[in-house]
């Protein structure tokens, strides 16, 4: 990390203070710690500072530290440690963050970096002309599918290129920045894909799809080719695999064809009933498969020690006679596959290995438990 240092003394205003409003936040948000604990609101104070003054001042860190009677270095600590606090003046209408991480990198930032020197400042964190204007080139803002994007105050500017860039930069330096939609600055609706979805469409809107995404391939920043040639081969590859809406029906059809020349029974044929009716099938309690139950016993085993089993699925095994470590623990794959098809969990007893934590716990309880996992069961 780089060296962070408070700003100049001739920068540095003679006093802070909140304003009516941030008073009245920050004595609510410091109430929301217990005695004792109240150093713990000075990153949201800080933050508010920020946000009330365009960076955070000298003078805030000791009116913040004195607030939650705290040293004046461990507050100095806080400010010059964290990368979102801003320790000098930056544009009093916009302060442009950069994405510079990888997947922003690959999708045209540097483009975006080159608006910001030539419009704003040649510099990072130094301010135009007017004071207005200032950026700086940041680490990942979490918006990688949208790559590349920008942050300036709250808000994100997703899936910019130089020109749209260079556009919002006028509209702030204009005063005009609330008028300037956030989020993807292309046809795109959050992070859904560029130009509308592909699969399980229409043939209608198949050709509104493949209309929007050569739209958003013009708007685009351009790509490597190697790296056009990997998604191209991924997308040929992911056509070949994929089944569309017109030959589906030709394909079920087949399907069921294929199946009506092989005889279901038990399970299997109660499956194949549910499917056709649309909802998944759920055993039935006379079924053979069905685990062993016995009766209730005095001592009950806690079943939700065995991850994967909360109150309500500890009720159910309760309900059909498992109350104890060694049935579970006990179940062949033929009465595991049934209860994972009575509780509604396809899956689940495998993923979570009810078997070996089963296991486990009959053998020696918690302390058989840590010994097998390394760790307290739930």
């Amino acid at each position: 990390m780089s060296v962070r240092r408070l700003a100049e003394d001739q920068f540095q205003p003679a006093a802070f203070a909140f304003n009516a409003e941030n008073t009245v936040w920050a004595e609510k948000t410091i109430k929301k710690y217990p005695d004792g604990r109240q150093q713990s609101a000075i990153i949201p104070l800080m933050m508010r500072a920020q946000e009330q003054e365009g960076w955070v001042t000298k003078a805030a860190i000791e009116t913040i530290a004195d607030m939650l009677d705290m040293a004046y270095i461990r507050a100095l600590e806080v400010a010059t440690f964290y990368t979102q606090f801003q320790l000098h003046p930056v544009g009093t209408r916009a302060h442009v963050q950069v994405c510079g991480t990888t997947p922003c990198m690959l999708r045209g930032a540097e483009g975006l970096i080159k608006v910001c020197k030539s419009r704003i400042h040649d510099h990072a964190f130094e301010r135009n002309a007017d004071g207005t204007l200032s950026w700086e080139e940041v680490e990942c803002q979490g918006a990688c599918v949208n790559a590349p994007m920008v942050v300036i105050g709250k808000d994100t500017y997703e899936d910019l290129t130089p020109a749209r860039l260079e556009e919002i930069i006028d509209a702030f330096a204009a005063g005009k920045g609330s008028e300037v939609p956030t989020g993807p600055q292309i046809d795109r609706v959050f992070s859904a894909p560029e130009g509308g979805l592909t699969s399980l469409l229409s043939d209608e809107a198949k050709t509104r799809s493949a209309a929007g995404k050569a739209k958003a391939a013009a708007e685009a920043v351009s790509i490597p080719p190697s790296e056009a040639g990997r998604a191209k081969s991924t997308d040929a590859e992911t056509n070949q695999s994929l089944k569309t809406p017109a030959t589906a029906p030709k394909e079920a059809a087949k399907n069921a064809k294929a199946t009506e020349t092989q005889p279901l029974s038990g399970t299997a044929a109660s499956a194949a009933v549910s499917e056709k009716a649309g909802s998944a099938p759920k055993p039935l309690l006379t079924d053979k498969d069905r685990p062993a139950a016995i009766e209730k016993p005095a001592q009950l085993d806690d079943l939700q020690l065995i991850s994967g089993v909360g109150p309500k699925i500890e009720s159910i095994l309760h309900e059909i006679g498992i109350f104890t470590f060694a049935q579970v623990a006990s179940w062949k794959k033929a009465e595991r596959e049934w209860v994972d098809g009575y509780l509604n969990f396809r899956g689940r007893i495998e993923r979570d290995d009810w078997i070996k934590q089963a296991k486990a716990l009959a053998k020696g309880g918690e302390a058989e438990y840590i010994k097998v996992f390394g760790k307290k069961p739930r």
